[in-house]
């Protein structure tokens, strides 16, 4: 007899881009805490009961890094990977934020610090390979180009 694995849908990922001289940086945060300690990652956090996807990228954006987005897309692509304490994939909806090159940072106690890399630097920083096949998608549509206008989610619902 089979036995199904639950694939579950939680939290959301957010790459937040800001201008810089030679096209985009992308911010890394340092995590602090349980979860990957000392890893270097992009924003996340679960969603809460009556929260839509894109409203809990524009909260954590700004529970954890203080930011103001100025455009917020769907990145039109799934974090994914499976957790062997759960026994269950985890689809992870990605999201990718803009602000303005002077934005101010102010991390809460999730983090430790925070880092504007190059695409390149943000490849090497970053521990999974799903996470950098996200940033290569990123950066393609994202930072290379304008994303569509279909992908735009709203800032102010």
């Amino acid at each position: 007899m089979r036995h199904e694995i639950p694939v579950r849908c939680f939290s959301i990922a957010l790459y937040v881009l800001r201008p810089a001289q030679a096209g985009y940086q992308v911010l890394l945060l340092r995590r602090n805490g349980h979860t990957q300690p000392g890893q270097w990652c992009q924003i996340a956090g679960g969603i809460e009961a009556g929260e839509s996807a894109w409203q809990t990228a524009r909260r954590e954006a700004q529970e954890e890094t203080g930011l103001q987005l100025t455009d917020l897309y769907s990145a039109d692509r799934c974090e994914q990977f499976y957790e062997a304490d759960n026994n269950g994939l985890t689809l992870v909806p990605v999201f990718v934020a803009y602000v303005a090159a002077d934005a101010d940072i102010v991390l809460n106690a999730e983090h430790s610090e925070f880092h504007w890399a190059t695409f390149e630097e943000a490849t090497q920083m970053l521990p999974f390979p799903g996470q950098r096949d996200i940033l290569h998608h990123i950066h393609r549509y994202f930072a290379e180009q304008h994303p569509h206008p279909l992908l735009r989610m709203p800032l102010d619902a």
